[in-house]
């Protein structure tokens, strides 16, 4: 989208820049140092303000872990039991990758760490809305249920054996 944007202003700025030249021919060479100082400041400003990078810039391995969704899980155990699934294997996914990079696994633990405790809740869910079930809700539940536990496992084996122990600087 910023290079449509940035195309969109430079274009508009040509056509403008060319109706001053028929119009104005002197007035408009010093105009034509607009292009070049609009260039730069989209440039700098995405750079400064936006991107993808300013994202990666702000990620540490505390705000992943203490990250919760603003949507709440009470709703049902089914949304939790899918978020609890997606992540197991986005971090299947991330360790398969590059399973020797060291920050990596660390962020991959905090987030199996977040899961786990997110298991927690999936269990006290589904232990309430097991009580008031019909006998095909109850199915649907112990279904999530097994298969947030069987995406917990998997995600479980796929990290490094001692990177549940403690963070780097606590096994010091």
């Amino acid at each position: 989208m910023f290079k449509l944007y940035l195309t969109s202003i430079v274009a508009a700025e040509m056509v403008a820049l060319a109706a001053l030249e028929f119009l104005l021919p002197s007035f408009s060479l010093f105009l034509v140092l607009i292009i070049p100082l609009t260039l730069v400041v989209a440039f700098v400003a995405r750079r400064r303000y936006g991107g993808p990078a300013l994202g990666i810039r702000r990620l540490s391995p505390e705000a992943i872990a203490g990250y919760r969704s603003r949507r709440s899980f009470t709703d049902s155990p089914e949304s939790l039991s899918r978020a609890i699934v997606e992540r197991a294997e986005e971090i299947q996914r991330a360790l398969e990758e590059s399973p020797a990079d060291e920050v990596r696994v660390e962020m991959c633990a905090l987030g199996y760490r977040a899961c786990a405790n997110d298991m927690i809740t999936l269990t006290h869910l589904t232990g309430e809305a097991l009580q008031d079930a019909s006998f095909l809700r109850r199915i649907r539940l112990r279904r999530s249920r097994k298969r947030a536990i069987d995406a917990l496992s998997e995600a479980r084996k796929a990290l490094p054996p001692g990177a549940l122990r403690g963070a780097p600087q606590e096994r010091q």
